[in-house]
């Protein structure tokens, strides 16, 4: 693209973009303990099969607003040098939970054009796939946005076939009980600095701001978005302590409920209720939102 049309559309007045959840990575060692885990939480799981580049496979949780939750996990026999090579191999030899999240824009090129003259990094789209068990094949492309897969700001995807066959293996959602992904919590080092970021790449308004000392996070959520950015209350936290494993990458998604949740472990976040699973047993922080 000239560098004329770049600069034209850099000084254009930035409206908020509308961001959707196209899935949310979970990462692990074992896919099927994983499965396992999440099913002791209530969620059903489809096994999706192994992707093309030799290091992953998968299972998913699909839900009626046509998001899911992806457990992405180490291929038996996996190559060494693949599996070293791929982006999020901290988080699936680390079992790190939260590790990515995407979006899927209506025109990929646009997006990324828009990104980049907005001064934010994006890479060319590159082209994936997997076979699902039942020997269909899927293929897609995808571009990372930042320096990061999807560990900061979501990733860009687009499919080439038929998006229902990733979302939706057996041609329905998984579960009724839980509608989408509706929050991705980002653990970040520095708020402000993060809040700059997303206000920079998407026009978000400033974001509202309050502090859970249970989850020991001060957080801040854009309205309207799935975005929360959360930054740790203390140096000795469980969220610091991820930060120096894992870096600023997603630490929790929170899935709207259909119905009324039964938990113990209970917060309000921005007037919604929130029930947490019980992270010692599933592994990771996931949870359930009701009005």
């Amino acid at each position: 693209m000239p560098n004329s049309l770049l600069f034209a559309l850099a000084c254009l007045p930035l409206m908020a973009v509308e961001l959707k959840v196209d899935h949310a990575t979970v990462a692990g060692k074992d896919v099927r303990a994983m499965q396992r885990a999440l099913q002791a939480a209530g969620l059903a799981c489809e096994y999706g099969g192994p992707h093309s580049n030799h290091a992953t496979e998968m299972a998913l949780t699909s839900f009626p607003d046509g998001s899911y939750l992806e457990q992405i996990a180490i291929q038996p026999n996996a190559d060494p040098a693949a599996l070293a090579a791929h982006e999020w191999h901290k988080q699936l030899q680390g079992d790190g939970g939260p590790c990515a999240w995407a979006v899927r824009p209506a025109d990929l090129g646009a997006e990324i054009t828009r990104l980049r003259a907005a001064s934010i990094q994006v890479s060319d789209a590159r082209k994936n796939g997997r076979k699902r068990p039942d020997g269909v094949q899927i293929e897609w492309e995808a571009a990372q946005v930042g320096a990061g897969n999807g560990n900061f700001f979501p990733f860009l995807i687009h499919d080439f076939t038929p998006r229902d066959r990733r979302a939706f293996p057996s041609g329905k959602p998984t579960t009724s009980d839980f509608t989408g992904v509706t929050k991705v919590v980002i653990a970040v080092k520095d708020l402000d600095a993060s809040v700059a970021q997303f206000k920079r790449a998407y026009g978000f308004p400033a974001p509202e701001q309050q502090d859970d000392p249970e989850f020991g996070a001060k957080l801040a959520w854009f309205r309207g978005t799935p975005v929360v950015l959360a930054a740790p209350l203390s140096s000795q936290s469980w969220l610091d302590a991820r930060i120096r494993q894992f870096g600023e990458t997603p630490c929790a998604f929170i899935l709207g409920a259909a119905h009324a949740i039964d938990a113990s472990n209970k917060a309000a976040w921005f007037g919604k209720h929130i029930a947490w699973a019980d992270s010692s047993k599933l592994g990771w922080h996931l949870g359930f939102e009701t009005k």
